[in-house]
This record gives structure tokens, C-alpha cells and sequence, in this order.
């Protein structure tokens, strides 16, 4: 559920950034394709993005990438069984959740439905390499490759604007544009933001589709028909309705003189919009970080690790004098798998009371090699919290019992693991986190 909320938090984050560098940036240009594409790329990206995860820097290949063990828990963490009566909010907010999930879904699946039954129902008529279908529950719109009329009347002027209109959305294929964000409202039900992206690029749609009228009919006549058929509502999901909405913005925009080619420019913004969110939610940084600033925090080890220092430490023997490996074949393993090991930790570790004294919690992340004889040696901090916090975790790894080696091509080696310790204080107290 954590993990969902983050990736509905960040994807949030992401469509706010988008829609307010198109409102401010190209919401007023007439490169309406562009707008178009724009609007949809920055959709999907802001979905997509927190959803990566990139080893970004190209250093990181260079750094040490100890054998990681489960993060160990020690302290007050675990919490007395709540009651009966007691409600858990994070399932209640999921639940909440799920049930907007499939209501919306529900909806788009009935709504997709009901359009296709009318459609069974409808007159079709092959007009001009235009498929129409003609139902009197219809009012103009364009659903996939066919337009929609309420009565259909092959010589009527006004009747062949509105199927040129619907001709530009069922050639542009924008019914497929509003099946992605259909798409993702069943996600976002709960979002506004996600509404307004689907109302700007219904609006985009609508800006596209005039401008394939203008250039065959007058824009005089053509503002006079959108106003003489205003009408409210938008119809099913799938559909761009003739008068949609906002008509006084789309006779502004047709009348509006053509941007200048020059300002196409302003598309390619985006380019570091996007780019820094991706910085921002995928890149993974806080590997690079631990590598480099762990040490720093924890006294003479605190050197800063450049290049020559990380090859220093890719010569570091073992207690037998032999090499040290980082990654190998076969993992050592402690003494009862990680069963044994966490109940070992379980019983041996304890909470410092300095740092409890203090309300000192954080995470202590020890590095050790596990020798070809299974013994344990080369001890050290990678970063530390302080209180008495990361002797007791040297101390808990130095007295434990011996493991079986790490194999490399079917030789014992010595091999470098890591061991994230969590020392975790109730939440009542008032406590200072270390990072």
C-alpha cells in the first residue's frame, strides 16, 4: 500500500509540473497537432516516470556493491495487536480506493457498452469515405471510425460542416487518445488533475478539428453554426461531441492569427521538464550517496571515496591474505540460513540506552567479510548513527558464529556483505533521525 501511495503521489507531482508548463507555455500556440502530441507524451510520461527505476551515474558501476542482507529491526517497532474495534486507516483508505477503482471502471466498460448497442441499433451510411450512423439518441459526435447524427440530410450546408468536423477526429483518431486517458482516470479517479489534462486535450481535439473546417468554409458561418447548436454535456468517454464545449474560446482561437513558425521552439522545454522530473523520480541517486557520504560520517574511516580510493579498496585482503570479492557464484550463508541468522540477531541485539536516552534512531550499515574459513573479519561502518548504536551492531557481528563461504568457480573466497541494521523508537517518543 506504501509503495502505491508513493506512485500515486509522485505521478500527481508529475501531472501538475505538466500542466502547468503547458498552460503557461503552449496553451496559446496554434500548432495544435504539437499540442496534441505534447499533452499526451507529457501524459504518459508522468505516469511511466515513477514507476522507473535507472542506475543513472556512470560511477556507480565503479563503487563497491557489497552483498546486501535484509535490513535487520531492533527496538520498538513491533506494536501491541491493535483491537477489534480498532480501525486500521491505511486498509480503510485502499478499500476506498479499490471501490473508486471499480466504479470507474465499471462506468468506462458500461459506457464503451452502451455506445456500441446504439450503434447496432443506428442506420449506417457509407457518405463520402465516411462511415455515419444515424440514431435519433445521437447528438453529433465521433466514436472510433464513425460519426454520429441524429438525422442525417446530404444536402443540408450546415450537416457538411459538422460531418467535416467529425471527419477531422475520426481521421486524427482521437477517440484513441481518450481511451488512454479514460485509461488512466481508472487509476487517478480520485486526481483533478487528471480531468483537467482529459479537458485539455478534448479542447486540443476540438481546436484541431475547426481548423479542418476553416479551411474549407467560412469562420463567420462556421462560429455562427457552433453557437446556433450549443449545447451542454460531452456525451460517452470515447466521443468528441461537435459542440463540446467552451465554444467563445474556440471562436477566439479560429479567428486568432497563426503563431509564428518561430515559436515552435518553445515545444522543446519540455525536453528538460521531463528530463528533470526523471532525475527527480527514477534515477536512483541514494546508492551514490551511501557510497560516498556513509564513510564521511564516521571519524578516521571518513574519507572521501574517489577513484583511487574505491581501487584500494578492490585490493583489501582477507584474513588469509587472499583477495576479496564483491559478487560471487554462491553467497555465504549464516549458520541456520537467514532464519537462524535473524533469530541470532534477534537475540543478541539490543537497543543502546544512550540512544534510546537521547531518542537516536536510524539505520547503522555494517560492512564484514566472510572469510574462506567462515570466520568474520575486516568489521567496519559504512555510516554510523551514533549513541552506542554502531558499536552494539560491530559487536553483534563480531561474535557471530561462523558461516559458510562464498564459492567463486567452485572455490571458497573471502566475500564482502552489508547489513543494514534499523534501530526503530516507538512512535510516542520524541526521537532524532539520523541519517
Amino acid at each position: 500500500m506504501n509503495e502505491l501511495l508513493t506512485y500515486l503521489l509522485e505521478a500527481s507531482f508529475c501531472m501538475a509540473v505538466s500542466l502547468v508548463f503547458y498552460r503557461l507555455v503552449l496553451s496559446d500556440l496554434t500548432f495544435f497537432a504539437l499540442n496534441r502530441a505534447v499533452l499526451l507524451t507529457m501524459l504518459g510520461l508522468s505516469l511511466v516516470i515513477p514507476a522507473l527505476s535507472v542506475d543513472f551515474y556512470p560511477i556507480q558501476s565503479m563503487l563497491i556493491r557489497e552483498v546486501t542482507l535484509p535490513e535487520f529491526f531492533v527496538g520498538d517497532q513491533v506494536q501491541s495487536a491493535p483491537s477489534s474495534f480498532q480501525w486500521d486507516w491505511v486498509r480503510i483508505l485502499g478499500g476506498i480506493y479499490l471501490l473508486g477503482v471499480l466504479y470507474t471502471a465499471a462506468r468506462l466498460i458500461f459506457g464503451f457498452f452502451q455506445s456500441l448497442n446504439l450503434l447496432r441499433q443506428a442506420n449506417l451510411f457509407y457518405y463520402r469515405g465516411q462511415f455515419i450512423a444515424v440514431h435519433s439518441q445521437f447528438t453529433p459526435a465521433s466514436f472510433f471510425q464513425y460519426i454520429l447524427l441524429p438525422t442525417f440530410h446530404q444536402e443540408d450546408e450546415d450537416q457538411k460542416r459538422i460531418i467535416l468536423h467529425e471527419s477531422v477526429h475520426v481521421s486524427e483518431r482521437h477517440s484513441w487518445d481518450l481511451l488512454f486517458v479514460q485509461m488512466a482516470k481508472i487509476v487517478f479517479w480520485f486526481n483533478p488533475l487528471i480531468y483537467l489534462f482529459e479537458n485539455s486535450i478534448r479542447e486540443v481535439h476540438e481546436f484541431q478539428a475547426d481548423q479542418g473546417v476553416t479551411r474549407s468554409y467560412s469562420q463567420t458561418e462556421y462560429s455562427r453554426l457552433l453557437l446556433k447548436l450549443l449545447t451542454a454535456g460531452r456525451g460517452w468517454q470515447f466521443m468528441n461531441n461537435f459542440n463540446q464545449f467552451q465554444t467563445k474560446k474556440r471562436i477566439i482561437m479560429m479567428n486568432k492569427t497563426k503563431s509564428d513558425s518561430n515559436l515552435r521552439s518553445r515545444f522543446l522545454w519540455a525536453l528538460p521538464v521531463m528530463g528533470l522530473l526523471f532525475l527527480m523520480f527514477s534515477c536512483d541517486l541514494a546508492q551514490v550517496d551511501e557510497e560516498i557520504e556513509g564513510p564521511v560520517q564516521n571519524g578516521e574511516q571518513a574519507k572521501a571515496m574517489g577513484p583511487t580510493d574505491l581501487a584500494a579498496r578492490i585490493k583489501d585482503v582477507g584474513s588469509d591474505g587472499g583477495e576479496i570479492f564483491d559478487v560471487v557464484e554462491n553467497q555465504p550463508n549464516p549458520p541456520g540460513g537467514m532464519k537462524g541468522w535473524n533469530e541470532y540477531l534477534m537475540s543478541n541485539l539490543t537497543y543502546p540506552a544512550q540512544a534510546r536516552q537521547m531518542g537516536i534512531e536510524g539505520t547503522v550499515i555494517v560492512v564484514f567479510v566472510v572469510n574462506t574459513n567462515g570466520s568474520i573479519s575486516n568489521i567496519d561502518i559504512l555510516r554510523g548513527i551514533g549513541g552506542g548504536c554502531d558499536e552494539e551492531a560491530i559487536r553483534v557481528v563480531q561474535n557471530s558464529p561462523n558461516w559458510t563461504p562464498g564459492y567463486q568457480k567452485e572455490r571458497a573466497v573471502n566475500t564482502r556483505m552489508r547489513l543494514p541494521i534499523r534501530f526503530k523508537l516507538s512512535g510516542s517518543e520524541t526521537s532524532i533521525q539520523a541519517s
